[in-house]
């Protein structure tokens, strides 16, 4: 059985090792060196990196029995674009879900613009966690309330750059994070509202929500957009019927 993965999520990860152990060959694609780097190297797994539209990803279907979209729950681009590619290749498609989150007490919007609107008539230090796309939309509060925390990597580093957030307030970090360190940060850079979305568990909101409850900080979150798929043991169970019956 040949499975191709989306990638670049812990979720992702988690199901090409299983698979693999199961007897499947797994091509997984991630979109950057940091992606390839956190999926590593196991037997029977094939790796790619970069970002890819969607012809490229038609043809990497090409022979594949079953495609699974494992990317972040708030990649809508790529969704759009594998799914196409999956209707042009023929090929399955199952967009792998991850949980939601409890968000009670926590200010909720639609988009980053819309959490900057909110932020915008109000004063005191911002933490943003959203990732280093969405900075930007944040800028014109005033970069010198703004701390970024990013991934360690070029691009993250341009991206704070580019918004012109201040070297002092970037913190160039891997996550995801306890309760006390989210809570130490909180408190070591005065933070007011904490700007994030819905990463899960695997994300770490749970901590994070946490974090601001206990710092008396304002959770500002980015709602995830709507969309249907599988979970993973249901991804798991079609998948390994599928091996049998190879």
């Amino acid at each position: 059985m040949n499975v191709m993965i989306f990638g670049g999520t812990t979720e992702g990860r988690e199901l090409s090792y299983l698979l693999a152990a199961r007897g499947a060959r797994v091509t997984v694609s991630v979109a950057t060196d940091y992606g390839r780097e956190e999926q590593g190297s196991s037997a029977g797994i094939t790796v790619l990196t970069g970002r890819k539209d969607a012809a490229q990803m038609t043809a990497l279907l090409r022979g594949a029995d079953l495609c699974v979209d494992a990317t972040h729950p708030y990649a809508v681009e790529a969704t759009r674009a594998i799914r196409a590619a999956c209707a042009a290749a023929r090929v399955p498609y199952r967009r792998l879900l991850r949980a939601r989150s409890e968000s009670a007490g926590a200010v909720e919007g639609s988009s980053a613009a819309e959490a900057a609107a909110y932020l915008r008539v109000r004063e005191g230090n911002v933490l943003l966690t959203t990732g280093a796309k969405e900075l930007g939309a944040f800028a014109a509060l005033g970069v010198h309330r703004l701390y970024a925390r990013v991934l360690p990597s070029h691009e993250s580093l341009a991206a704070c750059e580019a918004a012109g957030i201040p070297h002092r307030n970037v913190i160039a970090m891997q996550g995801p994070f306890s309760r006390e360190m989210n809570e130490a940060t909180l408190r070591q850079y005065g933070i007011a509202y904490l700007v994030t979305k819905d990463g899960g568990r695997a994300g770490g909101f749970a901590e994070k929500r946490a974090a601001a409850c206990a710092a008396g900080a304002t959770l500002v979150l980015i709602r995830r957009p709507q969309e249907d798929g599988v979970s993973f043991d249901e991804i798991v169970s079609e998948c390994e019927e599928l091996i049998r019956c190879k």
